[in-house]
């Protein structure tokens, strides 16, 4: 199976991608299949059933929303983030669902958009059920889809034990482990994002490449722009103060503070700003999710702030290398955190970020490589349990930490050879190992860990 740098980053809307991203395309896809098989003109209406952890906090985290503006034939690199809660509002109001943005059905927000808290769809928690009912409510089509993490979907006939969308593209330097990576590294002379690049140019010019990336990168730009700009209190019902414009405020106040520790407040910062952005239902870029959306931009625009000589070649070369993790996590383990919890998801995201940073650094493959061991290893056996279901406590914080973590872990392995006892396949091997092993309260179902506790207090 083939990977891009570009199905790794992705423009998408928040507080989700495995509860918002998906559904929202899962949704479109039954909306445009409907079209395509013929049946869009008899259908009176349409039904959304979601299982799992979709159903335990899709509430918290806009599923139901995200379904019905997947219906609208909407999809999260384009949808008005401004206007998407008022159009799924009007919805509700006026009984009626444009389905694919013309064809009127009647519409029911209670019994058209059902979250079962304690049900499931086999293979995967994040199942869902989509089926279209003519006149006489019989079903003309029913589909299931699962939402694999990342805002990656598969066909529920496929089954979401394939982890990665079907791409039979032949690559010039095709890997699945860190070993074969760095075996090609070593064979070829090549850099990590080296590799990556040549296996890009199967699928686009290095010029277009070049332009997505740093695409994603304005994306990234403009996400922390709005969170340092964007005050007062996150939606959800936690009354979560955004953190970041007054942290913004003081860091611009203070030029002539000498602290050796300011650019670790910096970084703080960029993360904050996106994941408050993020939990408010805001644009992102999904880095590979977007419950740790605000780590590789935090440490990006780490890169950006205070090393010397950054440029726009080093802002792709370290997409590119964080991409060739990404993948590996992807293939081997898993990126979503209602399957093996939030180690899957700012545990990647910081492993991500800890090569993408080694790599512009000046760092050998083999320090690469120990950077993105260092990011994983430690955030093994880090739980998923979202306050009230929401992508607020602990998600925002988390990813303020793990980007200075990440930061570290390029920094310590800078000052190795590359030489270390655990190597990246095992620490992603065990990873995937103990996210089989937790039990289900901690991995995004709002059951267990702070969900519990902190409610209860």
């Amino acid at each position: 199976m083939a990977l891009s740098v570009l199905d790794l980053f992705s423009v998408g809307i928040g507080p989700s991608s495995s509860h918002t991203v998906g559904p929202m395309r899962a949704a479109k896809l039954f909306a445009d299949g409907l079209k395509g098989d013929g049946h869009l003109s008899a259908t009176r209406r349409v039904q959304a059933e979601l299982f799992g952890s979709l159903g335990a906090t899709g509430r918290g985290h806009g599923s139901d929303k995200a379904v019905v503006l997947g219906f609208k034939g909407l999809d999260p690199e384009t949808v008005d983030t401004a206007t998407a809660d008022d159009q799924v509002a009007a919805a509700a109001l006026d009984a009626e669902l444009l389905v694919g943005g013309h064809h009127r059905v009647d519409f029911n927000w209670d019994e058209d958009v059902v979250l079962h808290r304690r049900k499931s769809l086999p293979t995967h928690p994040n199942g869902m059920t989509f089926r279209a009912l003519d006149h006489a409510g019989a079903v003309l089509s029913e589909r299931s889809f699962y939402s694999i993490g990342g805002g990656f979907v598969v066909d529920g006939d496929a089954g979401a034990e394939d982890r990665v969308v079907a791409d039979s593209t032949v690559l010039p330097y095709p890997f699945t482990t860190a070993d074969e990576l760095l075996a090609i590294c070593k064979r070829e002379g090549m850099s990590i994002s080296d590799v990556m690049l040549a296996n890009e140019l199967t699928w686009r010019s290095e010029a277009e490449l070049r332009e997505k990336l740093l695409a994603l990168w304005a994306v990234m730009r403009e996400c922390v722009d709005n969170g340092c700009a964007a005050e007062g209190i996150l939606p959800g019902g936690l009354n979560v103060r955004r953190r970041a414009p007054s942290l913004f405020q003081t860091l611009t106040a203070d030029t002539g503070v000498t602290d050796p520790l300011r650019a670790m407040e910096w970084v703080n910062l960029f993360a904050l700003a996106v994941n408050e952005e993020n939990a408010a239902g805001g644009r992102i870029v999904t880095a590979p999710t977007n419950g740790a959306a605000g780590i590789v931009p935090a440490v990006l625009h780490y890169y950006v702030k205070f090393v010397p000589g950054a440029n726009d070649d080093g802002v792709v070369r370290f997409l590119l290398a964080a991409a060739a993790v990404g993948i590996l996590f992807k293939i081997n383990a898993s990126i979503s955190g209602a399957e093996v919890g939030c180690q899957g998801e700012v545990g990647s995201a910081c492993s991500m970020a800890a090569a993408g940073l080694c790599e512009v650094l000046g760092g050998t493959p083999e320090q690469v490589e120990n950077a993105a061991e260092v990011g994983i290893e430690h955030n093994l056996g880090l739980t998923c349990d979202p306050v009230g279901g929401l992508v607020q406590i602990p998600c925002i914080e988390r990813n303020a930490i793990a980007s200075v973590k990440a930061i570290n872990a390029a920094r310590l392995s800078l000052h190795g050879d590359g030489s270390h006892k655990v190597s990246l396949d095992k620490a992603i091997k065990t990873m995937r190992e103990t996210g089989a092993d937790m039990k289900s309260k901690y991995k995004e179902t709002s059951r267990g860990g702070l969900a519990v506790n902190v409610i209860e207090c």
